[in-house]
């Protein structure tokens, strides 16, 4: 069964919520030191992109084996999406800065989201399986 349009809005909010949280001045960004202290930049990036490759993917788990594929190359477009942020951030955001570690958050949060929605498709296949 082919998913319907309307699944995919979810995601196409969250890809344009990511966008502009990460193209935000950063002088609109509140600091605080305790946050700096515990890297809680790279968690929202790890968390921000696992969310993605989840709900980018949601609509396809019940086409989990044969939709396997696509689930990596949903994964490889995140982490794309997520160095070419960072390149936005360079050259168009206003007092952001490019960061590599900021790109591996990204991938690994991006990683962490294909686990889980592997983890999730996997188990509603066992689910559904015939007797």
């Amino acid at each position: 069964m082919k998913p319907r349009p309307i699944a995919f809005l979810p995601p196409v909010i969250w890809l344009v919520l990511i966008y502009m949280l990460l193209t935000l001045p950063g002088s609109d960004i509140p600091k605080v030191n305790f946050l700096d202290a515990i890297y809680f930049d790279k968690w929202v990036h790890t968390g921000l992109f696992a969310m993605l490759v989840f709900l980018f993917c949601w609509p396809f788990r019940k086409q989990y084996p044969m939709q396997h594929s696509l689930f990596i190359s949903i994964t490889v477009f995140a982490v794309v999406y997520g160095i070419a942020l960072e390149y936005v951030q360079k050259y168009f955001a206003s007092d952001r800065s490019f960061d590599i570690s900021d790109m591996i958050a990204d991938a690994f949060g991006s990683l962490l989201g294909y686990m889980a929605i592997r983890y999730v498709a996997r188990k509603i296949a066992e689910k559904n399986k015939p007797l």
